[in-house]
């Protein structure tokens, strides 16, 4: 054992003799008694040397070696020469699918070489690990890296699962029946589980999945004790901050449910992920200090027995030595090579491979590609317990491709193909093709009862069924309260008596929390402003979820509303951590699909720190056709006064506009949120319609109208008359306002008239995006239909017998109101108020006059358009200004 020491040490070494009896004592230790035996002594000497003061330089890294030793791998029990001509064929269809699909379109692109690097990691997964969903087993649930889905798709052709009409339409949906560029649920909705592209978001989504897990577990939803969820994703992607955000969570959390699979094959897009360095270290290091279970499968078998050989630890020094960007150049090129610039580090590295030609250099493999080191691996993550385990599995970039991309900076993009090297590929995979064929790149699939498609499904039958599956409807039916049951919020305030809609939403939270039916499904979600929106009243009456339950006594223990952490707590509280709260908000407003249990999530943030910094992970959830709440609090940008630049919100509802699938929502009123979160629930969860929610809640105090009859359908389509202005006055104008806005439109209409005798009829306008989403439908049904009966917009139809210029005034950007401005009335003026620029810290009053959107500037607008229109002369505007003491020369808060 002393023997192994690296020899410059050695030669350094004040002496020598001690070292050998230390490393003597501990050799006989792991013989005799084992590596615990051995792994605790040696704690002990480090405690002791530490607790005297030494400084004990510390390393989160390993030997660059396989983590499992060779003695401990339990081999693979498949049928392997089936499973490797099962793969051989899976690589070819891939391949197959996107080189035709580029010989007809060369713009349609795709990707090759990630699935070349991953095949037998997916083999083995899906062969012998990953359960899909049975009346015994919820189901694993897998994130594929996301341009692997070539692979994905020629496996389930040859389940017939996929036919070569769907292949021959890779990447070509519009027509329907097409595959799907990436892993996307919303294109594929029987298929694929979840999205994984944009990259980063499926190793953050993947860790709050098994948390979820955990939480339904816990509470008693779902049994999911044996579950696991495998999230793949390659070495390059584990740049993006997200993909290790949360990892100390993961850790932390004890998610022994839990297994990220590194792909690393050493490249990204444009070259090497670590060319100066190593990645599979740097991993090693970012995991095992955030205390994760650490798995290396780094060499394949034909280096067994060459680090067997390595007495000196020359070899082993060399390899650790070596950086990434040479490892990728020694698979660029030849045995030769590798023999000059590897193992011709050392003549005695030379002296082990003597013997071997260039060929049997070439073939020592990484162990990415090794069927048995593979399974090894995922054998000891699946039985690992008390820690998430992350497996470090090197590749080679595009194997398989040979010159035409394998391990080249260009693999990546390779998706096209010449003869010459689909012949290679084919003789390399021995695809039973023959030449006067190959020109047509025909898909290959042996007949139904061929022995090897006949393992293909016995092995799938034996794990439960077919993966990826997808389930796009919860067995389950749940009863959604009556709007009724919200009366507290429906009536009018008491007078005198002033709320904000956060806390009408808190109301209707708490009723919600205790309905018979769907309370237990409710999951709110936090991120540490519990106490900004009101909230903490629920720590107390649900509990915050904590597996370990609350080991401390809180230091508001004696207050009514004191921070109570639970086993089988209610609230998931994220801390600060937005991208967190939304990928926990996004586990259970999916899981209808993933563990066949309606779920409702909340997800309550502050609006300014939600849609522009979660936007990647909003269109993620819509992917995932998920179905919940994401609550905009203190929104709007002069809600939220005193706060400043940064905090105010005058664009969220743009960002939610973007994605089809999300019904936003900016309601001010108590009864408007009442009929909104109503109906949601019936669509999302008696419906279960996949649909998802943005809506606006605010801080401002105010009084509430209540709900009037006939009110429900226009709050829901998203615009309606809340109140006439005098009929007996000669001119008049439309106000429309959403939020707090609409109650300075509301003060607009009282100066309009008793200052200049004007009638203005007020419209609250809970969500002019899906005023503008009706007018666009229906300016599309007139294109396209041009001599039947030609659609109403629903705002032409509210305004047609309506008089005057239409004001429209909110608390965002004027792009926000702007939306509906082709769907009004040719012959009516629109004017539109807005927020644009940035926040500012101030009172509310202050606030909104600085963006000019308080009654005086609405009032002045209304009067502008009056004049402009005829009605009245400019000189009556002129008045106005200076009555409100408006100031002409203030410079356009659009340029402070």
């Amino acid at each position: 054992m002393s023997a192994q020491l690296d020899q410059v040490t050695a030669n350094t070494d004040p002496d020598s003799q001690e070292t050998k009896e230390w490393l003597d004592s501990l050799a006989s230790v792991l013989e005799q008694e084992g590596p615990d035996r051995a792994h605790y002594l040696l704690e002990r000497l480090i405690d002791l040397a530490r607790q005297s003061g030494s400084d004990i330089p510390f390393s989160a890294n390993t030997a660059y070696v396989n983590t499992i030793p060779l003695s401990q791998e339990q081999h693979c029990p498949g049928n392997l020469e089936y499973e490797e001509k099962l793969r051989s064929w899976m690589r070819w269809n891939a391949m197959a699918m996107v080189v035709k699909a580029n010989r007809v379109d060369g713009d349609l692109g795709g990707h090759l070489s990630s699935f070349a690097s991953l095949a037998n990691m997916l083999g083995i997964g899906f062969n012998h690990f990953w359960k899909a969903p049975s009346e015994n087993h919820g189901g694993d649930l897998l994130y594929i890296q996301g341009h692997s889905s070539p692979g994905v798709y020629a496996r389930a052709f040859l389940e017939g699962r996929l036919s070569e009409d769907q292949l021959l339409h890779f990447r070509r949906e519009v027509d329907g029946g097409g595959l799907s560029s990436y892993p996307h649920p919303k294109l594929m909705p029987s298929f694929w589980q979840f999205p994984t592209v944009s990259m980063g978001l499926g190793p953050l989504m993947a860790i709050y999945q098994a948390r979820f897990l955990k939480y339904l577990h816990a509470r008693s939803i779902a049994d999911t004790t044996d579950r696991k969820v495998w999230a793949f994703c390659g070495d390059g992607e584990m740049d993006e901050p997200e993909s290790l955000g949360a990892i100390g969570m993961a850790a932390r959390e004890k998610l022994d449910n839990l297994v990220i699979v590194v792909n690393c094959n050493l490249q990204r897009l444009d070259g090497p992920v670590r060319g100066n360095g190593k990645i599979i270290q740097e991993l090693e290091g970012e995991f095992r200090g955030a205390g994760w279970n650490v798995v290396k499968v780094i060499w394949g078998p034909g280096w067994d027995a060459l680090l067997q050989q390595d007495k000196e630890g020359i070899l082993r020094k060399v390899m650790m030595d070596t950086v990434d960007g040479e490892y990728q150049n020694y698979k660029a090129k030849d045995g030769a090579y590798v023999r000059k610039h590897f193992f011709g580090k050392h003549p005695k590295l030379l002296e082990m491979v003597a013997n071997m030609t260039d060929d049997d250099i070439w073939r020592l493999t990484r162990g990415g590609h090794d069927p048995h080191k593979i399974y090894a691996a995922f054998k000891v993550a699946q039985e690992h317990k008390g820690q998430p385990t992350v497996l470090l599995v090197k590749t080679i970039k595009g194997f398989g491709m040979g010159k035409h991309g394998e391990a080249r900076n260009t693999a990546h993009n390779t998706k096209k193909l010449t003869d010459e090297a689909v012949r290679e590929m084919r003789d390399r995979y021995s695809i039973p093709i023959p030449d006067d064929q190959l020109a047509d790149i025909p898909f290959y699939k042996p007949a139904d009862d061929a022995p090897e498609i006949k393992y293909l499904h016995e092995r799938r039958a034996a794990l439960g069924g077919y993966l990826p599956a997808r389930r796009q409807q919860a067995d389950e039916k749940l009863t959604v309260p009556p709007l009724s049951a919200f009366q507290n919020v429906l009536d009018a305030t008491a007078e005198g008596r002033e709320v904000s809609s956060t806390q009408a939403y808190v109301r209707i939270l708490t009723t919600l929390l205790k309905d018979q039916s769907v309370g237990p499904r409710i999951v709110p979600v936090l991120v540490d402003e519990s106490r900004t929106f009101g909230m903490e009243g629920l720590f107390r009456q649900v509990g915050i979820f904590n597996q370990q339950g609350q080991l401390y006594e809180p230091v508001d223990k004696d207050q009514v509303m004191y921070y109570r952490e639970d086993k089988a707590g209610q609230i998931l509280q994220e801390g600060i951590n937005e991208a967190g709260g939304m990928s926990s908000w996004i586990a259970a407003a999916t899981s209808y699909s993933t563990n066949n249990r309606v779920m409702i999530p909340f997800y309550t943030y502050y609006s300014m720190f939600g849609m522009q910094r979660i936007g990647d992970l909003v269109w993620a959830a819509a992917d995932m056709r998920a179905r919940g709440f994401l609550m905009g609090g203190t929104a709007g940008r002069t809600t939220l006064n005193g706060e400043g630049l940064q905090h105010e919100d005058g664009h969220s509802h743009l960002f939610a506009a973007a994605v089809p699938n999300c019904m936003p929502y900016d309601p001010t009123f108590g009864h408007e949120l009442a009929v909104i979160i109503q109906d949601g629930m019936r669509r999302m969860v008696e419906e279960q319609e996949d649909v998802f929610y943005y809506i606006t809640i605010m801080n401002e105090n105010y009084p509430h109208p209540g709900i009037k009859p006939g009110q429900e359908e226009g709050i829901l389509k998203g615009m309606y008359l809340l109140q006439q202005g005098d009929e007996s006055l000669k001119q008049r104008v439309q106000l429309i306002g959403s939020g707090t806005i609409l109650r300075e439109s509301i003060f607009a209409a009282e100066l309009l008239k008793n200052d200049w005798n004007i009638a203005a009829d007020v419209w609250s306008a809970p969500s002019l995006t899906l005023v503008a989403r009706d007018g666009q439908d229906a300016e599309r049904w007139n294109l396209v239909n041009p001599t039947k009966e030609q659609r109403v917009p629903y705002v032409a139809q509210l305004l047609k017998d309506t008089s005057g210029p239409i004001v429209a005034t909110t608390d965002y950007m004027r792009a926000f109101a702007e939306q509906i401005r082709a769907f009004i009335p040719k012959d009516r003026t629109y004017r539109v108020l807005g927020t644009d620029g940035f926040g500012r810290s101030d009172s509310r009053a202050k606030l909104r006059e600085f963006f000019e959107v308080n009654r005086y500037y609405i009032t002045v607008a209304a009067l502008k358009s009056l004049s402009e229109e005829g009605k009245i002369d400019a000189s009556v505007v002129e008045q106005a200004v200076a009555k409100y003491n408006l100031n002409p020369n203030k410079p356009n808060p659009v340029t402070q």
